[in-house]
């Protein structure tokens, strides 16, 4: 081997060493307690800092300093952080989402707290724990994976930690202490963090922003282990480092040393951007705060005294007036994440990147650099740079169709970081370059002027993403995706409309940032800021219009005093607190406020508006079952019409689906429109005959695996039209999985799913649902922060319903959910109401094929008495239903056809009499 080679190698194991530390201390603390810390690199930058305050400034020996920092602050601060933090946050149910925002808001309030203590320069006098010889910090990071590893594997802490990963709640019932074990893995976690920075230190730019975005570009190491290996997370933090020094003795000529260059200095960038994007993602739930309750309303005149806040600054001059110009333009950017994370309900930390390229565009169009353009005006540059952005949000939208929660933080994460590292700091792309004001507008009133015209445009547009039909879907993919998907919204679509109308607001105000400070600065748009702006809007509130220009006034106020970080601080400080007030500061004022009310006369306690409640809620249950349905009998519903003397279909034969159910439980509503695609019916016995015998979903020879179990095994099952057919078995039995396949959420491994001789095998969810193919799911599938008609105004739009007004209303009236009820949030309602406001909105889209997951979950029996007379008149129109249910006594009162499922394969069929006194003679010997 070469002396260069050696040398670079040695380098190499240096670096990766450092890397190494980063992901062992990543994965214990995510092993511990589910949590993805990106607080890890400003825990190391702020060990740094200490270990650089004892030695260099107070004059502490080197030994006594990171005995104090790594042995006693670094560890402290994992406990403090978990038992303040993190744990007020598992006792809430453990929303991975508000886990994200506080695990962010630790980093920004330790990168502000950093900023005001030691200021924003740079230093180069960190004191050198470890010598520069990569073996010690190899010998170290070995020791440790070595020493972890064995813990978990043979210890009896590892099988607490193993269990508490596995199943919080059951672990807990099995006597361990959960909380302890959460506490152990911060601290360690934070050990590792603490070591990290002061090893990297003396080698890099100790400073607030840049070593914490250091750290956190080699979380790509963790993620590589899958979150869980040891052993691969150091084998590749090594390998990518000695890789990094070795791309350095290579020297090509012309374009591609730039490029080489940048893959060099940047190679853990690269492994961050495929390890998010390319390889399987860890993280799947993806609720944004605040999703589970009704949104918080604004507060009575907000709006008028933040017009004449923002109109103030006219009167300004100087100082104060070129620092104001900042706000309008941030308040823009920040609109982006209000479309993307508050409408669209999709985590988002990559939107500093769209913003900076904005700037980045319009400055190149208007110095006449852009390649292929002439140069522009600067108002015609910024338009066209906001369209030429816009496509690039799909760069984060993309994987936002597959990837949720914490996958896709990463991904939109890495996305920033790449943009910044291989555009915003490639001197060919970014050296000289200015940026000056539009022709009139030069003066900073005038420029003002321009910005509030166009931040009012940003609102408006912004408003047209909250109402109407595409408002409705954007807050129902927000509150349930499962649930959106299966009312029809085209999921896939939505999540890239949100993140390209996001990247061009971004755009916008990133282009008016530029503008007004009359340059492009690189620094303005780097990660630290994604994460920074994310915390802000996501704490003042992710869906409020009204909180984003809050945060952009804050943003730029506290810091434009001679020190910075006094926001990001603030913002923090609101981040960590997320666990215990959820509903942001107004939500948690306005309580607090309401608790120090004083209160006359005798008032109700929680318990008992609550219990209040429940009883008015079970009157109306009751009052809707008494009333809902004539006295008759259940299995005799009333006859359809004789059919006319013509082939021409009467009105009652066009009419809806939901029409027909209603008129056949006694109650006459209005003719309504045709439904899109109506079939001609002739009456019966019963009602069931039909000349629509063709609409059959029919399955064959289906299997679904879960990598080696097999929970489906060559399942055939056919759904004819205006009869109920039930499946029964024992939990485990392949019922779910039989359910979802044919609802489209999940796909099958081998067979065949047809309908109307349509092969929808792979056809996906919302696609189903647009067909006819509908379903309901076992847990709630309701969109909290819409009213009940809006709830059931989304299934209506988004099936091609005629006169979807028209459908909504006749499905609020059958299910009794009209009048006051249907104005009222869905988050403040009991369960048996949510149960009916889904069937509700399963049946405003003219359903064919209805699928019952559990439908009488959570119901009394009146309710379930309804229920079952609403679906048998479903029926007796001439719809499909499938019914997966535990209640035997409903199955045997529903069922034409009852199957038996066993292990993931149908072991008896035929009517419920037959079925289920089978199976009640067989229990005995069972």
């Amino acid at each position: 081997m070469s002396s260069l080679t050696y040398d670079l190698t040695l380098a190499g194991l240096s670096v990766g060493s450092a890397a190494a530390l980063t992901g062992i201390g990543l994965i214990v603390t995510y092993r511990a307690t589910g949590v993805l810390n990106f607080a890890h690199g400003a825990i190391a930058m702020v060990c740094a800092y200490v270990l650089r305050q004892c030695v260099v400034e107070w004059g502490w020996p080197l030994w006594a300093g990171a005995a104090v920092t790594l042995l006693l602050l670094a560890p402290g601060l994992g406990v403090v952080l978990e038992r303040f933090v993190f744990r007020p946050l598992s006792v809430l149910g453990g929303d991975p989402a508000q886990t994200l925002v506080a695990s962010i808001g630790v980093f920004v309030l330790l990168v502000g707290g950093a900023a005001l203590l030691w200021g924003q320069g740079a230093r180069d006098d960190a004191p050198v724990l470890v010598s520069s010889d990569p073996w010690g910090q190899l010998a170290v990071v070995l020791v440790l994976a070595a020493g972890v590893g064995s813990v978990i594997r043979w210890t009896r802490f590892g099988r607490e930690l193993r269990a508490v990963v596995d199943d919080r709640r059951l672990a807990v019932l099995g006597g361990i202490d959960a909380d302890r074990v959460a506490a152990a893995g911060w601290a360690f976690g934070a050990f590792t963090a603490g070591l990290t920075g002061v090893l990297l230190a003396p080698y890099v730019r100790l400073d607030p922003y840049g070593l914490p975005l250091l750290v956190m570009e080699v979380v790509a190491v963790a993620v590589a282990a899958r979150m869980r290996s040891l052993p691969v997370a150091v084998l590749v933090a090594l390998a990518i480092g000695v890789g990094q020094s070795q791309l350095t003795r290579l020297h090509p000529s012309g374009w591609a040393e730039q490029v080489l260059q940048s893959l060099g200095a940047n190679l853990f960038v690269v492994a961050l951007l495929l390890a998010a994007l390319v390889l399987p993602r860890i993280g799947t739930r993806d609720a944004l705060p605040r999703t589970a309750t009704a949104r918080v309303p604004t507060p009575p005149g907000a709006w008028i005294v933040a017009v004449v806040l923002f109109l103030l600054p006219l009167g300004f001059a100087g100082s104060d007036l070129h620092t104001s110009v900042q706000v309008p333009a941030l308040g823009v950017v920040l609109l982006s994440l209000v479309v993307v994370t508050g409408r669209g309900g999709q985590i988002s930390l990559g939107q500093a990147a769209y913003a900076g390229l904005g700037a980045l565009f319009t400055a190149l169009l208007a110095a006449g650099r852009f390649p292929g353009l002439p140069r522009l005006p600067e108002l015609a540059a910024l338009a066209l740079a906001v369209l030429l952005v816009a496509p690039l949000g799909l760069l984060t939208g993309w994987p936002a169709i597959t990837r949720r929660g914490l996958a896709l933080a990463l991904a939109t994460f890495a996305v920033g970081v790449g943009v910044s590292r291989f555009v915003f700091a490639q001197p060919y792309a970014t050296a000289g370059l200015t940026l000056g004001r539009p022709a009139g507008f030069e003066g900073d009133r005038a420029y003002y002027v321009l910005e509030l015209v166009l931040l009012t445009a940003a609102l408006w547009a912004t408003r047209l993403l909250r109402t109407g039909r595409t408002g409705r879907a954007l807050a129902a993919m927000r509150d349930h995706e499962a649930g959106a998907s299966a009312a029809g919204v085209r999921v896939p679509r939505l999540k890239l409309l949100a993140f390209v109308a996001g990247a061009a607001l971004a755009a916008l105000g990133g282009g008016l940032l530029g503008m007004g400070v009359r340059a492009f600065d690189p620094g303005a748009f780097d990660p630290v800021r994604g994460l920074l702006w994310f915390a802000a809007v996501t704490v003042l509130g992710a869906d409020s219009t009204l909180g984003a220009l809050t945060a952009a006034a804050l943003l730029v106020g506290l810091d434009a005093g001679a020190r910075g970080g006094v926001a990001a601080a603030l913002i923090g400080v609101l981040a960590v607190l997320v666990g215990r007030f959820p509903g942001g500061p107004y939500e948690a004022l306005r309580t607090g406020a309401g608790r120090l009310r004083l209160r006359r006369g005798v008032r109700l306690t929680a318990v008992g508006m609550e219990v209040r409640g429940r009883v008015r809620a079970t009157a109306r249950t009751r009052r809707w079952a008494a009333t809902a349905v004539p006295s008759q009998a259940p299995t005799a519903p009333a006859p359809a019409p004789a059919p006319a003397p013509t082939p021409t279909p009467t009105p009652t034969d066009k009419a809806t689906p939901t029409d027909r159910a209603a008129t056949a439980d006694g109650a006459q509503p209005p003719p309504g429109p045709p439904a899109p695609d109506h079939e001609t019916r002739t009456g019966g016995p019963g009602g069931k005959h039909h000349a629509a015998a063709g609409r059959v979903l029919t399955t064959h020879g289906l299997q679904a695996r879960y990598d080696t179990f097999t929970a489906l095994d060559g399942i055939d099952l056919t759904l004819p039209p205006g009869r109920i057919t039930a499946v029964i078995g024992p939990n485990g039995a392949g019922k779910t999985t039989l359910f979802n396949c044919l609802a489209g959420t999940h796909h099958p491994t081998h067979g065949q799913i047809r309908y109307a001789g349509r092969d929808i095998t792979h056809l996906p969810a919302h696609a189903r649902t647009r067909l006819g193919i509908t379903r309901t799911f076992q847990q709630l599938a309701v969109f909290p922060t819409l009213t009940v008609t809006e709830n059931v105004l989304v299934g209506a739009e988004q099936t091609r319903t005629p006169d979807p007004s028209t459908a909504t209303h006749h499905a609020l009236r059958l299910l009794a959910l009209d009048g006051p009820l249907g104005t009222l949030p869905a988050a403040d309602l009991p369960t048996g109401t949510l149960r009916r406001v889904e069937l509700a909105r399963a049946l405003a889209g003219g359903p064919r094929v209805l699928l019952l997951d559990e439908p009488a979950a959570g119901l009394d029996t009146p309710e379930v008495a309804a229920l079952a007379r609403v679906l048998k008149a479903l029926a007796a129109d001439g719809t499909a239903l499938l019914v997966v249910e535990h209640d035997l006594d409903l199955v045997a009162d529903l069922a034409d056809v009852v199957h038996v499922m066993a292990a993931g394969r149908i072991i008896a069929s035929g009517p419920p009499e037959h079925v289920l006194d089978t199976l009640a003679a067989q229990e005995p010997s069972a």
